[in-house]
């Protein structure tokens, strides 16, 4: 296959994620008379909608999957306590360790399970001690990380859950959705995803603490923000000197969103199904037609729900890689080198001086990945024929002599 050739494959992350309904959408709000696009009734309506998807009592929608990340442990605080230690990820986004940090929890890691890139379940079990104060799971690229003995155990030990669900919506465990398996859950709706609202995100829970703590949270912390209108008036009545509207009962954020991307995201829940089922779809087709010899394609793929294609060398070959991203870059294939968050973050500069600037050795699988994995764009508008394309050149590339 030629240069020229192989550039048509013009193959972004993402592509026409966003369709012209819902565009118009949008632009049927914002032709009303005297529209409202702060938030208002649309963001109570897509909250609702979408606890009804994942299947929880309480959605909270906020400006961006990190808001989530960041309200969320913000709100194990305040209900928890502060301090201790929440078990986290080596491969996940760097949101999700800022959350831990910024909240005043100290970040444990734990090396990754090869077959979902998630925690291995295992060392995370090993790792819980008096001071964990919850586990942060995150399904990386779709892939369910959960097992039934993780849950129970967790369960029985009563530590906390949350899962980050960002690139995953619509993956299951044992035919229930992810983020409606733990205390609380997290989405991003970046432009990327499964579902976009350009930026945006959502807080999922079955907790009517944790709940109203977000929405509190979310607003600068008001009361005002409470669902429970009893709880409005017993914080009125403790607080007499206070005007109702401005009681500030914590220390909170402004990461509200607005109407115009709780439309967005209303109208591309609508075909959010079929859109997974593409996804999903495309995802075995791409792993049945790699070399299974050269690259990794032995992932668990039940109940997942494909963000992106996954491409790791089975063995570490720095010459091989290098020649696997120059033929992506010929063919004008867009990728990311080392997977979710690029990799192990505790080589990342922000966390060398918390866990030291060799602790990525403890860390050998989640290392692995940070230098011979990658990930490339999958999106519904992808053909199977440019699918197959794309396996051949890499199949080619792999056995090049």
């Amino acid at each position: 296959m030629t240069r020229t050739a192989t550039r048509g494959l013009d193959w972004p992350l993402m592509k026409n994620n966003i369709l012209r309904e819902d565009l118009d959408a949008v632009c049927r709000l914002l032709q009303q008379d005297d529209p409202i696009l702060t938030q208002s009734t649309n963001v109570r309506a897509f909250e609702r909608e979408w606890s009804e998807w994942v299947g929880v009592r309480h959605s909270v929608f906020v400006n961006s999957g990190s808001s989530a990340n960041l309200v969320t442990i913000a709100a194990l605080r305040e209900l928890y306590g502060a301090g201790g230690e929440v078990i986290v990820p080596t491969i996940t986004w760097v949101s999700d360790i800022g959350a831990v940090l910024h909240a005043g929890f100290t970040p444990v890691f734990v090396d990754i399970d090869p077959r979902t890139l998630g925690m291995d379940n295992d060392q995370v079990l090993e790792h819980i001690t008096s001071n964990t104060r919850a586990v942060f799971l995150t399904h990386v690229l779709g892939y369910n990380a959960l097992t039934p003995r993780l849950l129970s155990e967790l369960a029985r030990r009563g530590i906390p859950l949350i899962e980050d669900v960002c690139e995953s919506h619509g993956a299951t465990h044992e035919g229930k959705r992810l983020g409606s398996l733990g205390l609380a859950s997290n989405f991003s709706f970046y432009y990327a995803h499964h579902l976009s609202t350009i930026e945006g995100g959502m807080v999922c829970t079955n907790n009517a603490d944790l709940y109203e703590t977000v929405r509190m949270l979310r607003s600068h912390g008001m009361i005002r923000e409470l669902d429970s209108a009893s709880r409005k008036r017993e914080m009125a009545d403790e607080y007499p000197d206070l005007n109702p509207d401005f009681i500030f009962a914590h220390a909170g954020y402004n990461v509200r969103s607005t109407e115009i991307n709780a439309v967005m995201g209303r109208s591309q829940l609508k075909r959010l199904d079929q859109t997974i089922a593409r996804r999903s779809k495309n995802l075995r087709l791409f792993l049945d037609n790699l070399d299974s010899e050269v690259y990794q394609t032995d992932f668990a793929v039940e109940g997942s729900s494909n963000y992106a294609f996954t491409l790791i060398l089975r063995r570490a070959d720095d010459v091989l890689m290098k020649r696997v991203m120059q033929t992506l870059r010929d063919a004008g294939v867009e990728f990311r080198r080392g997977t979710a968050g690029g990799g192990n973050q505790v080589r990342q500069p922000y966390l060398r001086s918390i866990v030291g600037p060799e602790a990525w050795k403890n860390y050998p699988r989640a290392d692995h990945v940070h230098f011979y994995g990658m990930y490339i764009g999958n999106y519904p508008a992808i053909d199977a024929k440019r699918i197959l394309q794309l396996c051949k050149l890499l199949n080619e590339t792999a056995n090049q002599n």
